[in-house]
C-alpha cells in the first residue's frame, strides 16, 4: 500500500501539472462503494491506472501483465501499487522461465483467487480487458477475463456479493504532449447478479454476454476511429475548427468528446450519402493546412480578435503585459529549465513507443523537479540567504514562477504569430487574403455539413 500512503499525493500533484485539464464525467460513479470492478480501455500504458487511481478516494488494485513483475525494481513498484500479475498466452515463454499451459492456468487461477478475496473485503479492482495497450483511438475486442472474474466472485457467494462492473472510457486529446487534456467518461455500472440465471445455464455463455455488454458500454464512452486516415481527418477538424462547431458558450472536454463522436458519425454518413461533399472538405482542409505550414502560421493566429475596445488598445495592453512580465518569466525559466527539459530528453532516448512517452516523462519529471527543487533550495540557503524565512519564500516561488513561465511563453508565442499575420498583411496582402478566403470557405462548408447531418441525426438532449 506504499502507493496510497506515500506516492498517491505526489502522483496527484504530478498529473495535475502534466495535464492541462483532467475532467471526470459522472464523477459520482467513480466513488460508488465496493466491491467494484473497473474495466477500461488501455491507450496510454501506465498513465491509465494513474489517472483513474488519483480520482477515486478508495484504493484500487490493478491487474497487470506478468512481464512487469520480472524486473525486481518494477516488481517492487507494481506490488507497492497494489498490482496483481495476470499471465497471458504470449507470456508462456518469458525468457528466464518457461510456463506450460497448465502452469499458466494455475497462475491465473491463483490471481483470480486474490481478486475474489479482494472483493470479499469490498475492494476495488481495475482491469484492462483489451489485454494490450494501443495508442490509437480504437477499442480492440475484449477478452472474457473481466467477466469471468466478476461472475466467479459472485458465484462464490451465490450471487449475493453485490459486485458491480464500472465501464470506463479514457479519452486523451494529445497523450504525448505536456499540458494536454484527458477525459474520464464513466458509463452506467453493471450489476453482475443480473447474470445469475445465465451463469447457472452456461458459465461460458454468461461470460460472453457480460463481455459484450461491457464492450458496448465502453464503446459508448469512447471516441473510436476506423482507420488512421479517418482519425487524421477528424483530428484536423477538431483542432482547427472545433470552436466553430461547438455551440456551448463554455467549452468543456465533454463538448470536445461529443464533437469528435459527431464528426466520426458524420464522416460515415457522408461516405454513403454525399461522398462529393466529404471529398471537397478533405481536399480544401489539406490545402489549407499545407498553406498554414508554409507560412509558419496557425489557424488561431488568423482568428478575429473579440469585440470590445480598439484593436490598438488591446495590442498595447498585451505588449505591456509581456514587457512587464519578462523579468518574472526569466526568473521562472532559469529556475525551472533543467527539471522541465530533462524529462522530454530522457523520454526520447528511453523509448520509441509513443504509448510509453507520457509515463516516462511523468516519472522522470517527478524525480527532476523533486530533486532539482531540493538541491536549488539547499544551495540558495547555504550560499545566499542563510535564513530559513527567505529560503522558504524562494522554495515557494519555484513552482509558481514555473507555471507563470509556461503561461508567458504561450502568450508570447501567440502574440508573435499574430504579429506575423500583420507583417504578411502589410507585405504580402494578396497571400494572406487568399488564406483567409480558404479559411472562410472551409468554415462555411463545415457548418453546412453539420446542419445537413443534424437535420437527419439530431444530437441527444
Amino acid at each position: 500500500m506504499l502507493f496510497y500512503t506515500v506516492m498517491k499525493p505526489l502522483v496527484q500533484v504530478a498529473l495535475r501539472v502534466f495535464f492541462r485539464q483532467l475532467e471526470v464525467r459522472h464523477r459520482g460513479r467513480l466513488h460508488m462503494p465496493g466491491p467494484l470492478l473497473i474495466t477500461s480501455n488501455h491507450p496510454n500504458t501506465l498513465m491509465d491506472p494513474l489517472v483513474t487511481a488519483i480520482n477515486r478516494r478508495q484504493p484500487i488494485a490493478f491487474l497487470a501483465k506478468s512481464t512487469f513483475f520480472k524486473n525486481p525494481i518494477l516488481r517492487a513498484i507494481m506490488e507497492s501499487g497494489n498490482s496483481i500479475p495476470i499471465y497471458r498466452r504470449q507470456d508462456l515463454d518469458t525468457g528466464a522461465e518457461t510456463l506450460t499451459p497448465a502452469q499458466l492456468e494455475a497462475q491465473n487461477e491463483k490471481a483470480f483467487g486474490r481478486c475474489y478475496d479482494y472483493f470479499d473485503r469490498k475492494g476495488t479492482i481495475m482491469i484492462f480487458p483489451e489485454g494490450t495497450s494501443v495508442s490509437e483511438r480504437r477499442l480492440r475486442p475484449l477478452k472474457t477475463g473481466a467477466a469471468r472474474i466478476a461472475l466467479g466472485a459472485e458465484a462464490r457467494h451465490n450471487f449475493q456479493l453485490g459486485l458491480h462492473i464500472l465501464p470506463l472510457g479514457i479519452n486523451y486529446f494529445d497523450p504525448q504532449r505536456f499540458r494536454s487534456d484527458v477525459l474520464l467518461n464513466l458509463a452506467e455500472p453493471i450489476r453482475v447478479a443480473e447474470y445469475a440465471a445465465a451463469y447457472q445455464q452456461s458459465p461460458e455463455a454468461a461470460a460472453d454476454a457480460l463481455t459484450e455488454e461491457i464492450q458496448r458500454r465502453m464503446e459508448s464512452r469512447l471516441v473510436i476511429t476506423r482507420t488512421d486516415e479517418e482519425d487524421e481527418l477528424v483530428t484536423q477538424v477538431e483542432r482547427t475548427f472545433g470552436q466553430h462547431l461547438i455551440q456551448d458558450d463554455e467549452e468543456t472536454l465533454y463538448d470536445n468528446f461529443q464533437l469528435s463522436r459527431t464528426l466520426l458519425q458524420a464522416v460515415q454518413y457522408f461516405e454513403l450519402h454525399d461522398a462529393g461533399r466529404l471529398s471537397a472538405i478533405q481536399e480544401k482542409l489539406r490545402a489549407y493546412q499545407q498553406e498554414l505550414h508554409r507560412l509558419r502560421l496557425t489557424d488561431e493566429a488568423l482568428e478575429t480578435p473579440p469585440a470590445g475596445g480598439s484593436r490598438t488598445r488591446r495590442g498595447v495592453v498585451a505588449a505591456l503585459k509581456l514587457v512587464l512580465g519578462a523579468p518574472l518569466y526569466a526568473y521562472g525559466a532559469i529556475n525551472n529549465y533543467l527539471p522541465y527539459i530533462v524529462p522530454s530528453v530522457v523520454a526520447k532516448r528511453a523509448t520509441d513507443d509513443m504509448a510509453f512517452v507520457a509515463p516516462v516523462m511523468l516519472v522522470t519529471g517527478m524525480l527532476t523537479f523533486t530533486l532539482g527543487y531540493a538541491l536549488q533550495t539547499y544551495l540558495v540557503h547555504h550560499f545566499i540567504t542563510h535564513d530559513w524565512r527567505w529560503t522558504t519564500l524562494y522554495f515557494i516561488s519555484l513552482p509558481l514562477s514555473g507555471f507563470y513561465a509556461l503561461s508567458y511563453w504561450s502568450n508570447l508565442a501567440q502574440r508573435l504569430r499574430r504579429l506575423r499575420v500583420l507583417r504578411l498583411f502589410r507585405r504580402e496582402r494578396p497571400v494572406l487574403e487568399s488564406v483567409l478566403r480558404q479559411r472562410t470557405e472551409l468554415i462555411r462548408l463545415l457548418r453546412e455539413a453539420r446542419a445537413a447531418y443534424l437535420a437527419t441525426h439530431p444530437l441527444p438532449s
